[in-house]
């Protein structure tokens, strides 16, 4: 039985696409020992689930035919989904999960839980077996030094990120220009900006506000990083004793707050989901909003024409910037074909596959050399130029997102009552702190430390 841990409970929208295409030659040679390392058996018919968000499926497709193509007779199904852990969590009880699964977004599946549960596929295989495309090179070897981090318990690498996702604020660099405004490097140059920007009939910034986590990981947590390091984090992390209490974390809480209590935020806000209020932002209506690396791709269809989007680390101290692997791909240990699984994952992770992704999805996979040669968006070079800035204080998300999903439904609750005024920093505080130390003291709760 699985754990309760496992939570979701979005609508599960369904876009079904099926592998149609004929095995035939790859465009690029595949050394004879990377052709099938994983041992797929002939005529395998395997299944894929994957979430359908702001990345699209195409890449997810693309590595599809590379399979058909490479595994003649054999075919991965894609199916896109919504809401992944209200779709799968029967499956996973009823012991029939898919063969690999995409378990990003909004109510997806607890992988802590699962990994509790001895329910996904030792992922050693796969990161030992011969690149695709890079000769001499394991999987492991081809990708960005820490970018799995995340997802290794027990030594084990359970589940691996195939997109890179750089995280800040975004904001229009050509209305920057315009409007002679300077990006902020700290927090009273923030404060400052903010309040020529409303001077001149726009909010200073807007946010998913449905979705009130994009403020954790887009201002948030750059924040207390450039204000305390990692070990800031790293006692969050750790569940230590007061680490909700920092000096950091209170100053980056009480600097948040400010941007409501000074009327900064666009007004209703709190009701949007993140495409609406990603659209606001859009057509002019806000000059910054927090996000990942995945908001190009998600609103390419309606970017005004001369809207040249670009990130910026989070105004303080330093260049610190957030940024890891994400959107979390996983072979479940019940699956019908693991093999075909990691398969499939091996593909997804060469750099055909990340060419690709960075052409056609404006996005970086932790791929080394997957962007080589390819046509990159204006988005997309501020990302790789912020990363480039950082330096070594480019630093991950904290690790208690990963291992502990109440603490994170708890704060990023919290976020959204802060910025709504119905609760002081020093009751977000506090909240955030007493959940941590419920879940230190609970003995079914597993934990974890680094």
């Amino acid at each position: 039985m699985v754990k309760k841990g496992i939570v979701g409970s979005v609508l599960v929208v369904l876009v079904i696409f099926s592998v149609t295409v004929m095995a035939q030659d790859l465009p690029f040679k595949v050394a004879e020992e990377a052709v099938n390392p994983l041992g797929v058996p002939e005529n395998t018919e395997a299944e894929g689930v994957f979430f359908q968000g702001g990345l699209g499926i195409d890449y997810i497709q693309y590595a599809a035919d590379l399979f058909a193509k490479l595994h003649s007779g054999s075919t991965m199904s894609v199916e896109g989904i919504q809401g992944v852990g209200e779709k799968l969590r029967p499956r996973f009880i009823a012991g029939n999960p898919p063969d690999v699964i995409d378990n990003s977004g909004a109510g997806k599946l607890d992988t802590t839980a699962l990994a509790t549960e001895g329910l996904l596929q030792d992922l050693t295989p796969l990161m030992n077996a011969p690149s695709l495309d890079t000769p001499g090179k394991t999987v492991a070897e081809t990708l960005f030094p820490g970018s799995q981090a995340n997802f290794v318990f027990d030594g084990k690498q359970l589940a691996v990120n195939v997109a890179y996702t750089v995280f800040g604020l975004w904001y229009n660099k050509n209305l920057f220009a315009e409007k002679g405004w300077t990006y902020p490097d700290t927090w009273d140059e923030m404060l400052n900006l903010c309040e020529t920007i409303q001077s001149d009939g726009m909010a200073c910034l807007t946010y998913q506000g449905q979705y009130p986590q994009y403020i954790m990981f887009g201002l948030l947590e750059g924040m207390v990083y450039k204000l305390g390091g990692d070990a800031a984090w790293k006692a969050v992390d750790n569940l230590e004793p007061d680490a909700w209490r920092q000096d950091a974390i209170v100053t980056a809480v009480n600097q948040i707050a400010q941007l409501a209590s000074k009327g900064y935020i666009m007004k209703g806000t709190e009701a949007l989901n993140h495409t609406e209020s990603q659209t606001e932002w859009l057509k002019g209506k806000a000059a910054f909003i927090p996000c990942g690396t995945w908001l190009e791709n998600e609103m390419k269809t309606i970017i005004p024409e001369g809207f040249e989007m670009v990130v910026g680390a989070v105004p303080g101290p330093g260049n610190a910037m957030v940024a890891q692997g994400g959107e979390t791909f996983l072979v479940p240990s019940q699956s019908k074909n693991p093999e075909a699984g990691m398969e499939y994952l091996r593909l997804l992770l060469s750099k055909a596959s990340a060419r690709f992704f960075a052409e056609n999805v404006s996005n970086i996979m932790p791929v080394v050399g997957g962007t080589e040669g390819a046509k990159v968006s204006s988005s997309m070079e501020s990302a790789l130029a912020a990363v480039g800035a950082a330096g070594e204080d480019l630093f991950p998300r904290p690790r208690y997102t990963t291992w502990y999903v109440d603490l994170v439904t708890e704060t990023k609750n919290a976020m959204g009552e802060l910025l709504s005024g119905r609760l002081t920093p020093q009751e977000f505080i506090d909240m955030a702190q007493a959940k941590a130390d419920e879940i230190k003291e609970d003995p079914d709760v597993t934990k974890f430390s680094r």
